[in-house]
């Protein structure tokens, strides 16, 4: 096992750089995932470290050792892909146990090491079957063995659930997690999927452009996101972003909307906001802290009258969505009583507690 190093790493395709200059530090055992949108730069940094691509710039180091130069197969490492890159001519067994074969290993350590890794995937009872007899689940697990067997000092997932049905993809989620916390190995984990990131994951780095914005664990990320970016991308449905300014009132402060509703800020935020007074800002809140008003809540909420456009069930609850101003925002109801309807008058509560100002030359949160 080893941690994993990037130093001022940087990716040119000509004249493009799809990669600026990041720096990035990743903890022997570790959980880690890279995610963003599409173009962002996540793939091509972990093509990097597993040395599928050259760095343009930059340093990398796997265990204290620079491997810029190191051929993929001599740096100690195991990558799981999203096609699962099975040989069709062979078994579950034949296929993990290759990259076992071509080193020389024993047939009876061979066999050990798959076999144990097997069970650890629950696929022991499927090791005599070749890939054209397994479902997307199946395959993914074999994969994960393939790398497994090699106890590589770091794995390298890129964007493995991807081609699966939303079910397994939980299922796959809990599955590798489980895996990790057995086997206490580096790991790195693209995917594309914030929530995804966030269940699996020990840190979370999210990119933008080729750029890191942040790293920090789920609950860092979710509860004080650094820039609106990260604000956005974590959390689904998205954090709702509004047009706001800083009103004083005596010795309190108050948010005014883009519509013209007026919330008062909180007392602990008061004077981190103080100096804010007056200026034109966005307000942030995410669905679930947009709720429908009841008796009990009373401190940090604020109640307001909206009608709705869009009323999505969803079981237990429901995601409504109405306008504040030219703004479409959404929050979360519950349905224990009822399910509101498109065009119904509802009283809203906003929980202030965890609002969010967001300065909108610079895109950081304040």
């Amino acid at each position: 096992m080893a941690d994993v190093l990037l130093r001022n790493v940087v990716k040119r395709y000509g004249a493009y750089q799809a990669v600026h200059g990041i720096n990035l530090e990743i903890p022997d055992t570790k959980f880690v995932a890279l995610v963003g949108p599409s173009g962002c730069g996540k793939t091509t940094t972990l093509r990097m470290i597993a040395g599928l691509e050259d760095v343009s710039a930059g340093e990398i180091r796997i265990g204290g050792r620079v491997v810029n130069d190191v051929a993929p197969k001599n740096r100690d490492i195991a990558m799981v892909f999203q096609s699962y890159a099975l040989y069709p001519h062979m078994t579950v067994f034949q296929n993990m146990s290759f990259g076992l074969r071509m080193r020389g290993m024993s047939k009876a350590d061979i066999r050990k090491s798959v076999e144990d890794a097997a069970r650890v995937l629950d696929i022991y009872d499927l090791l005599g079957r070749r890939p054209k007899e397994l479902s997307g689940g199946q395959k993914q697990r074999a994969a994960m063995g393939r790398a497994m067997v090699r106890n590589p000092k770091v794995f390298l997932f890129d964007e493995p659930l991807s081609n699966l049905d939303a079910k397994l993809r939980v299922q796959m989620r809990t599955e590798i997690k489980r895996v990790h916390q057995q086997v206490k190995t580096t790991t790195i984990y693209v995917t594309h999927d914030q929530i995804e990131a966030m269940t699996l994951a020990d840190y979370v780095v999210v990119m933008n452009r080729g750029r890191i914005e942040q790293v920090g664990t789920p609950h860092e990320l979710y509860h004080a996101p650094k820039t609106r970016f990260v604000a956005g991308f974590m959390g689904s449905p998205a954090m709702n972003f509004i047009s706001c300014t800083i009103e004083r009132n005596a010795s309190a402060l108050s948010i005014r909307l883009i519509d013209g509703a007026v919330f008062p800020v909180p007392e602990s935020r008061l004077q981190r906001y103080e100096p804010l007074a007056g200026k034109s800002l966005i307000f942030g809140l995410r669905p679930e802290h947009i709720t429908e008003a009841r008796s009990s809540d009373r401190e940090n909420y604020s109640e307001f009258d909206t009608m709705l456009d869009v009323v999505e069930p969803m079981g237990t609850e429901a995601m409504v969505f109405f306008r504040l101003g030219d703004t479409v925002v959404s929050g979360r109801v519950d349905t224990g009583v009822s399910v509101p309807e498109a065009g119904a008058k509802i009283r809203l509560a906003a929980n202030m507690t965890h609002m969010h100002l967001i300065d909108p030359e610079t895109d950081q949160v304040l």
